[in-house]
């Protein structure tokens, strides 16, 4: 008997919440894909669809963003 297949860990999620597989490139209802491996969860399918571009998107507003890129206070001992 196979014991490791006691405790795999099942994906938990709600029918009606969507998600985009970082593994697999696809969006799944559900889910059926770890939380490592994916990205959600999204109100709709097409929310899921864009997952990728919605993430470039706020990692570049992100990188401009001068709160992000303030200069290091100084250190007043030196």
């Amino acid at each position: 008997m196979d014991h490791m297949a006691l405790f795999k860990r099942k994906a938990t999620g709600k029918s009606g919440e969507w998600f985009y597989c970082l593994s697999h490139h696809t969006v799944e209802e559900g889910p059926e894909c770890p939380a490592r491996e994916r990205l959600g969860p999204y109100a709709t399918r097409a929310e899921a669809e864009q997952a990728m571009d919605t993430a470039r998107e706020r990692n570049e507003r992100w990188e401009n963003d001068p709160r992000w890129n303030e200069p290091a206070p100084r250190d007043e001992t030196e």
